[in-house]
């Protein structure tokens, strides 16, 4: 779509961002709904962010994805949260309505949204998340309502401890690991630690603890040694793809008041990723 002096602008707010494929799948979206947007992807160092924000206003930006290492930074910086990321404590979506910043957190719901796709139910199981930072936090407020028990270890054993008192205060049946020594028990296991973005980082958890009932999944959007390990054990993985185009939907949703056309944001990211 031709860019002219009414188009609206959007952002992708963190550090780096060069290898990001959030512009490919906003942009197909916009294009083929006819609308006058367009994202942009810009590295925004952590002691430039509040800067950053105070720029949406400034230049009238529509709003924001942000991303790591600024979600939780970003929460403190906009004018107003919705509840759900306001007990997350982490942002990935600013919404401008007329110079008041609205802060969201999608991850959660595309990442349930993606469990649904890949057919995985979690209800009634038990599952662990590795990580205990903003994308655990996000995950794991809608996990804890459908599992039967949730299970959280991070090297950070304090990090743990606080999420799991945050969501047993909200009711749920959530415990903070101080080690895994064993996995027999777990259903599910969630990798949202950063072990993984780098080709040869250690796994996560020992590999002889992946059992052949337990389904495998991580955030991270392609194929991490954690998935690799797990698939030549044969068991069922996923990645983080489909959390990706799902928070990206409910945050363009968020944007333009419109539902985009999913479909084509999948295709936009699969080539962008070179799976296309």
């Amino acid at each position: 779509m031709l860019i002219t002096a009414k188009t609206k602008v959007l952002a992708l707010l963190g550090w780096p961002v060069e290898h990001s494929a959030s512009p490919l799948m906003h942009n197909a979206a916009f294009q083929e709904m006819g609308i006058p947007y367009c994202y942009v992807a810009l590295p925004v160092r952590p002691q430039d962010l509040p800067d950053a924000i105070k720029a949406i206003k400034a230049l009238n930006l529509r709003g924001v994805n942000i991303t790591v290492p600024h979600k939780e930074a970003a929460a403190s910086l906009v004018d107003e949260l919705d509840e759900e990321a306001r007990f997350i404590g982490a942002i990935n979506t600013i919404v401008n309505e007329e110079g008041t910043l609205k802060g969201y957190n999608t991850d959660g719901r595309g990442f349930m949204q993606s469990l649904k796709e890949e057919g995985i139910e979690v209800r009634g199981k038990r599952v662990l998340i590795l990580g205990a930072g903003g994308a655990s936090r996000a995950i794991s407020y809608y996990l804890a309502r459908e599992c039967a028990e949730l299970l959280l270890y991070d090297t950070a054993g304090q990090k743990a401890r606080r999420l799991a008192q945050d969501l047993q205060a909200l009711g749920h049946d959530v415990k903070a690991l101080q080690e895994v020594k064993g996995l027999q028990a777990v259903d599910v296991l969630i990798n949202a630690t950063p072990l993984g973005l780098k080709p040869h980082d250690p796994l996560p958890v020992a590999a002889e603890l992946l059992h052949p009932a337990l389904v495998v999944g991580d955030l991270i959007y392609w194929r991490t040694p954690l998935l690799e390990e797990a698939s030549r054990r044969g068991l069922r993985c996923f990645d983080g793809l489909g959390m990706l185009l799902w928070q990206g939907v409910l945050a363009s949703e968020l944007w333009t008041g419109r539902r985009p056309p999913h479909q084509s944001m999948r295709q936009a990211l699969l080539q962008g990723l070179g799976r296309g």
